[in-house]
């Protein structure tokens, strides 16, 4: 996730993760504290990392307080130890508060090096923390499967692109779509849109864990939606279009599929073509978020002032009345004939 917020580590923090890096640091806890990153607690190394997980990581979890947590592995890259990365965002904590973690996770991977980091994981409940709950995304990591969900709907939708006979049977499943559920800071987000707590919202696909993910939820202007989309990587994007028509103000919430083209693999483009549609009737359904126009567009540029207004309100065109050939002087040369036979009304052929 992009950084947002503007929040950093205090300098404190940033000389203990230097020393801690390579130290006797088991597990280091990190909190937002006004407005910065600071130290929440810190544990020393016991006995091997699996052996310490549970006592020291779940003791520090409270129930309504998100946090991140730094745990040393013991194993070690070139680097130095590697370190697991954990965001803990409880059900029961403010919905703005979650908000804040959510953005400001990449800001701490950065500040203690991402190089360290080995692997993340994200958990609401404390048995997504847990020692059992890592195990089960290692072993969902390593394990040899087939071909995940997104893989076999993939390979359905080629098998049917290249069938000779095309039936209504077939159609069906090529459109259906795909369901990736929306990670929970996605869905808050989507409730501040509603509330107008926020006025712009980016989503992305999450390839591995088949989840569509929170990018941002930075405050926007209409000139600054070009800036938003990316350039190389598809993104859906939820805005809340503040304008005026007809003498009334109006608050219209649009939704924008940006897909820069062939920049993007096949499959990527498949992804996010064939979940648009889930995401857009959970949008509406689920949450009951009336969306006034839907668009899709390949550049930013494409967003300016005229173009959304031109969307959401489309110019009523009149019909124009086909071009009728003006009658000639009425009385001089009689009723017009298709065609004139020889002789007729006395003249000669």
């Amino acid at each position: 996730m992009a950084h947002q917020t503007g929040i950093h580590a205090t300098s404190e923090l940033k000389e203990f993760f230097a020393k801690a890096r390579n130290g006797s640091i088991r597990l280091i806890k990190v909190v937002i504290e006004e407005e910065q990153l600071v130290l929440g607690a810190y544990k020393e190394l016991k006995h091997s990392w699996d052996q310490d997980y549970d006592s020291l990581v779940l003791a520090l979890l409270e129930e309504t307080q998100p946090c991140y947590i730094l745990y040393r592995l013991d194993s070690q890259n070139a680097q130095g130890f590697e370190w697991l990365f954990l965001s803990w965002s409880p059900d029961h904590s403010p919905v703005r508060l979650k908000m804040l973690y959510a953005a400001t996770r990449a800001t701490v991977k950065k500040e203690f090096g991402g190089g360290h980091i080995k692997d993340e994981l994200f958990g609401t409940l404390k048995e997504d923390i847990a020692l059992s709950g890592y195990q089960r995304h290692i072993s969902s990591c390593a394990a040899p499967a087939p071909l995940t969900a997104a893989e076999k709907e993939l390979q359905q939708i080629k098998i049917n692109e290249v069938k000779t006979e095309i039936s209504v049977e077939s159609k069906q499943q090529t459109l259906q779509g795909l369901v990736f559920p929306l990670r929970p800071e996605a869905e808050e987000a989507i409730m501040l849109l509603k509330q107008q707590k926020i006025n712009y919202m980016q989503l992305r696909l999450d390839l591995e864990e088949e989840t569509i993910g929170l990018v941002h939820t930075k405050h926007t202007e209409i000139i600054d939606l070009p800036q938003r989309i990316p350039k190389d990587s598809a993104r859906y994007h939820l805005f809340l279009y503040k304008h005026s028509h007809e003498g009334d103000h109006l608050e219209s919430v649009v939704f924008i599929y940006s897909m820069p083209g062939y920049k993007c693999s096949i499959k990527e483009r498949m992804l996010y073509s064939s979940c648009k549609n889930r995401l857009l009737e959970s949008v509406e359904q689920d949450f009951q978020l009336d969306i006034a126009k839907k668009i899709e567009i390949e550049d930013g540029s494409e967003l300016t002032a005229d173009f959304l207004y031109e969307e959401v309100h489309p110019k009523q065109h009149a019909f124009k009345q086909a071009f009728a050939k003006p009658k000639g002087p009425a009385g001089k040369r009689g009723q017009k004939r298709l065609i004139k036979g020889p002789g007729e009304n006395g003249e000669d052929s």
